[in-house]
């Protein structure tokens, strides 16, 4: 499904899943090496990769605008780029609840799911290159299947980590905010599935 001519929509979603990717995995190193003092430089880091990726979606919207027969439905394409640019957004929502809170110390748990939503930004980002291709791709369906399974997995992790936060501290405010900033880490992982919900819709309309 490559276009030899014009504006290539398929390569524009995987530029796009790159700044997600790349805003999960500086999130996961950001609280790996957590220091509160330096939390405003990092959230400025951040959002630039949260606009350049609006810029590159601004792009894409541009050329369909002019585009006289887009290789897949238009609202296809219009669904596809805004639910991977939610899940830049919802990265940068992390980070932005963190400071927003004044965040001091992470909690260790979090540590792993910052590692699982960079995986499933990851396998997002491997699926959307299938994607290219996706008439021919033998692997496109199992990176949407890992997409959900690491869904899953975020759920599970979600659940234990919500437990845990209630059985281990009776402080209302450190409740209020973790609640809020493990919701947020959770629907990373929610978006990315999304985005593998809408790349199998869009194939099974177009095979």
């Amino acid at each position: 499904m490559k276009r030899k001519h014009g504006f290539n929509y398929f390569e524009a979603f995987v530029e796009l899943s790159k700044y997600s990717l790349s805003s999960a995995e500086i999130l996961h190193n950001i609280l790996l090496n957590f220091d509160p003092s330096e939390l405003s430089q990092k959230l400025k880091e951040m959002h630039d990769i949260e606009h350049s990726a609006d810029l590159a979606k601004h792009v894409l919207m541009n050329n369909l605008v002019k585009e006289f027969l887009p290789p897949i439905e238009r609202e296809d394409i219009i669904s596809l780029s805004q639910e991977i640019d939610d899940v830049t957004d919802s990265v940068e929502d992390v980070l932005l609840f963190m400071s927003m809170f004044n965040i001091k110390t992470i909690r260790p748990e979090v540590l792993k799911f910052t590692e699982l939503i960079s995986n499933c930004c990851k396998s997002m980002y491997e699926a959307l290159i299938e994607f290219q291709n996706f008439k021919h791709s033998k692997t496109l369906h199992d990176k949407i299947v890992e997409i959900n399974n690491l869904e899953e997995e975020g759920d599970g992790l979600y659940y234990t980590m919500m437990h845990n936060l209630f059985a281990t501290s009776n402080d209302p405010i450190e409740l209020m905010t973790w609640t809020e900033i493990l919701h947020r880490l959770e629907k990373c992982c929610d978006n990315c599935e999304d985005v593998a919900n809408i790349i199998e819709q869009i194939v099974m309309k177009n095979s």
